[in-house]
């Protein structure tokens, strides 16, 4: 408590002003006690040159009566001129004093003045009797003279007693008031010390503070805000650090990078502060799940890394590394609601795998997304991954930056009921508006994305769109349901149906607007997690859809199984129906084991009326190609809707 107070800026700037003031004060004191002085010694002087002069006259008297006496004891003329001499020498100092002593001073030197005149009137007239040789005369005006003398004396006894008395008494008020001053100046003084002490002391506090300030913002330099674990920075000093050791000793050390696997589905569907905190989480399992000695770090978003200093063998490594994936693999439970999020980790070794920290977790780097390609959660770096590696990651590199930018663009391609050539949705295909290689089509990053865990996060972009601009569609008087693929990672993500819930909602369509299509892949990597997670969106009411049926190696069981709505004929089989007799067979009894399933079925790759009037014979529902059109950018589409009759088509209309 009290080195809060200490540190506080109020503290601080009233114990400045106040030692600021006190200070000021203690100047004021002691020039008021020096120009106190000065006036005192000034003042002092002047008592001094007055009383000298009233002196003055008490000597010049003294001369006159000894001179006096000295005549006439001798009565000899000798004696005459120390008389006469005497005589009216103290005349001049009684001018000065009426000039310039005070009220005091003027009076009594105007009584002094009048009787000294007199006296020496007489001493003249004395001398000129004995000068006449009357001796009587002499006398008698030395007489009146004595008389005289004696007023004149009790005067000037008065008068500079009263001078003493004045210069004692100024004295004893200078000394009283200098003594004051000397008490305030010591009190100023002690006060004043108490404030440098006090100001010590607040510096000294603030000194703590911006340490503590400077170490806070070290650390928070250092290390992630959200976790509280490594950062970037601090994990390439760290590695340095231990690759410096490894050389001196001889230890290998090993790095880990860890990538979450469905991280960003998570995180938009239940928000960021949920996301947070999962973050989190995963930060304690993962400092629980290794040595002290290690460093834990997170490099951004779902990636962390952890540094391994002297684990000896890369076998060392793995059994840490399996450690990680099994504490990350568990579900996480937050809210009540549990979440499985997993993981993909890559493993690198020093020296055997690279030769500085930066090689190092860039062949970390590399080995994760063997582990995420691979889904095999864990991977070891191998140097001939490094070629495609290299490529991939800036395939990945800039995928990432595409979905975060939007450089991602949707185009949409029409399908048409089979009988009637009427629109009765489209299929969303995605494009990479690439800001160097042009349009790239999904070939060029699709696989990327499913290899990666991007798949995800681009899903979800994909699903964001499609629904915005079908609203928008909605607005403009076009009911155009959407047909959006689905990567096999989102159906393994048990929060997959609330992602689609929620942009459903968010876009206000109700949920059989939306197709989801689905390959055969998908539901065979994990049936059980798949079948739940369809189950969830068949129920949510958002239609199902088999894409490429027939093209991958599908169990019919998983087929009977599945809660789906619709097949789609992948167009190898419908390209060739009509020359190819195996493609036809296959289109066939792919048309007859759908509808025995009571499934829609969706012919792709139509190219012309030919094939269309086939599929229409053997009974096909939907169908979907550039016999109708090619895939367009959404105002291209829009144009072509408002260009085509929607009810009374029965000619399917080629277009180029």
């Amino acid at each position: 408590m009290l080195s809060n107070w200490v540190e506080a800026r109020t503290t601080a700037q009233t114990t400045v002003v106040s030692l600021t003031i006190g200070l000021a004060a203690l100047a004021g004191l002691a020039l008021w006690t020096s120009l106190s002085m000065q006036r005192a010694a000034t003042h002092l002087h002047e008592l001094n040159e007055i009383s000298d002069r009233w002196g003055l006259v008490v000597q010049n008297v003294d001369v006159a009566d000894h001179a006096l006496i000295d005549y006439l004891r001798s009565g000899t003329p000798v004696m005459r001129q120390p008389v006469a001499n005497a005589a009216g020498a103290a005349d001049e100092s009684l001018r000065w004093l009426r000039d310039n002593g005070g009220t005091a001073d003027i009076r009594a030197a105007t009584i002094v003045g009048d009787l000294y005149g007199d006296y020496s009137t007489l001493l003249r007239e004395a001398v000129s009797a004995g000068d006449r040789g009357d001796t009587t005369g002499a006398l008698r005006k030395a007489d009146q003279a004595e008389l005289t003398l004696v007023s004149l004396r009790k005067q000037l006894s008065t008068v500079v007693q009263l001078k003493r008395l004045e210069t004692s008494e100024y004295l004893r008020a200078a000394e009283t008031q200098n003594g004051r001053l000397r008490l305030a100046a010591l009190i100023a003084f002690i006060i004043d010390l108490g404030l440098v002490g006090l100001c010590g002391v607040v510096l000294l506090g603030h000194r703590r503070k911006i340490l503590r300030q400077a170490a806070k913002s070290e650390h928070e330099a250092m290390h992630d805000a959200l976790t509280g674990l490594a950062n970037r920075t601090l994990l390439t000093q760290r590695t340095e650090q231990a690759i410096r050791r490894s050389n001196q000793n001889g230890d290998p050390l090993g790095l880990f990078l860890i990538d979450l696997n469905r991280f960003k589905p998570i995180n938009d569907t239940l928000g960021h502060a949920f996301g947070d905190r999962l973050l989190q989480h995963v930060a304690n399992r993962l400092t629980g799940a290794v040595r002290d000695v290690d460093t834990v770090a997170r490099l951004g978003g779902d990636e962390f890394a952890v540094l391994l200093p002297s684990v000896n063998t890369s076998a060392n490594a793995l059994i840490v590394a399996e450690r990680v994936h099994r504490a990350l693999e568990e579900a996480v439970d937050l809210d009540g609601l549990s979440v499985d999020i997993g993981c993909s980790i890559g493993v690198a070794m020093y020296p055997n795998d690279s030769s500085d920290a930066h090689e190092l977790l860039k062949h970390a780097d590399i080995a994760m997304y063997a582990a995420k390609r691979a889904r095999l959660g864990t991977s070891v770096y191998e140097p001939g991954r490094d070629d495609h590696s290299a490529a991939q990651l800036t395939v990945i590199s800039d995928l990432r930056h595409a979905i975060d930018h939007g450089e991602l663009v949707l185009h949409y391609q029409p399908k048409a009921d089979v009988r009637t050539g009427s629109v009765c949705g489209a299929e969303v295909l995605c494009r990479w508006q690439h800001p160097r290689l042009g349009l790239l089509g999904p070939d060029r990053f699709i696989p990327a994305a499913e290899e990666t865990g991007l798949i995800e996060p681009l899903t979800q972009y994909v699903l964001d769109h499609a629904l915005a601009q079908c609203h928008t569609w909605h607005l403009a008087g076009w009911d155009v349901p959407v047909s959006v693929n689905v990567g096999a990672q989102c159906l393994h993500d048990l929060t997959f149906p609330d992602q689609v819930a929620t942009a459903l909602k968010l876009h206000g369509r109700p949920p059989e607007v939306l197709t989801l299509e689905i390959t055969e892949s998908a539901i065979i990597a994990d049936p059980h997690r798949a079948s739940e997670v369809l189950l969830r969106l068949r129920e949510l009411g958002v239609r199902l859809s088999i894409d490429d049926f027939g093209t991958g190696y599908s169990s019919i069981a998983y087929l009977r199984t599945m809660p789906v709505h619709e097949m789609k004929i992948d167009r190898s089989f419908t390209t060739n129906m009509r020359t190819d007799a195996s493609s036809g067979a296959i289109t066939r009894s792919l048309l007859g084991l759908a509808h025995n399933l009571e499934l829609e079925v969706v012919a792709e790759g139509v190219e012309d009326e030919e094939t269309w009037n086939a599929l229409a014979a053997l009974g096909c529902d939907i169908v979907q190609g550039y016999c109708l059109s090619r895939p367009l950018p959404a105002d291209e589409f829009e144009t072509w809707l408002r260009d085509r009759t929607l009810t009374e088509l029965t000619v399917p209309t080629s277009t180029p």
